[in-house]
């Protein structure tokens, strides 16, 4: 299957004399994978999925391919807006091309989906780390992104919103979308995991947690390939909101 996003000897130096972030880094995506990207704090992940998400650009190297829409999360999402959460929402979705109607209805959906405390008219610089994350999120899938990348995305995330991401991750990745994450605390049961270290990326070993597959039905089937870790906070989630679970099986 051909690569949604390709970086190829990719590399990042900030100023003439520093150390470089990353040395000749080649990494391909393709549509439905999930890819992890692993490695101490300051090993330059954040560096490299700013780069796959077309938000720095490299020192050398190339990254072709990258789709539109590009979904983005990044590791410290600033809640300073003086919007409330909705009007945010609202601002973004007009931006990517939605009706204000249609950008209110996805934007209370998600919200809701994610259990925003205090409610969607909350102002943003009002709002809690975990809270602001959920907003991250909400604007991340507005629109189906073809590139999800998420920095970090679990932190600060209470156990129910860490259910929901679980099956955006999965949506995302069924629907045909590309998704790169980073996963300090190992939360994620991705495709592929990779480990950067010494500013070079190398595959990371085998996956311990397994894959569930989980079928929900309603207005249409969806299928979700998610963490045993987050099955069952994905399960309630899809009850809650009134889905069939039409079946659960290990992969």
């Amino acid at each position: 299957m051909a690569p949604v996003v390709r970086a190829r000897g990719v590399a990042k130096q900030y100023g003439r004399r520093a150390r470089p972030v990353l040395y000749g880094i080649d990494l391909e995506v393709a549509a439905g994978e999930v890819v992890a990207v692993r490695g101490a704090n300051g090993s330059g992940k954040s560096t490299l999925l700013r780069i796959l998400a077309g938000l720095t650009r490299p020192t050398a190297g190339t990254v072709d391919g990258r789709p539109r829409p590009v979904g983005w999360v990044p590791e410290r999402f600033p809640p300073s807006e003086r919007l409330s959460a909705a009007a945010y929402l609202v601002h973004q979705g007009r931006i990517r091309g939605l009706r204000a109607d249609a950008a209110r209805e996805r934007a209370a959906r998600l919200l809701e989906r994610l259990a925003l405390a205090g409610g969607a008219g909350t102002p943003m610089a009002r709002l809690s780390k975990g809270n602001a994350q959920k907003v991250a999120l909400a604007q991340a899938v507005l629109t189906p992104p073809a590139l999800l990348v998420l920095d970090e995305p679990w932190s600060g995330l209470d156990a129910p919103a860490r259910g929901v991401l679980a099956e955006l991750i999965a949506e995302t990745a069924g629907s045909g979308g590309a998704v790169v994450l980073t996963d300090h605390g190992g939360s994620a049961s991705p495709t592929a995991a990779y480990l950067l270290e010494g500013g070079r990326l190398a595959p990371a070993g085998a996956e311990a947690a397994p894959l569930y597959e989980i079928v929900l039905g309603g207005a249409e089937e969806t299928v979700l390939k998610v963490p045993a870790t987050h099955r069952d906070a994905v399960l309630s989630d899809a009850l809650a909101r009134g889905r069939t679970v039409l079946g659960v099986r290990a992969l």
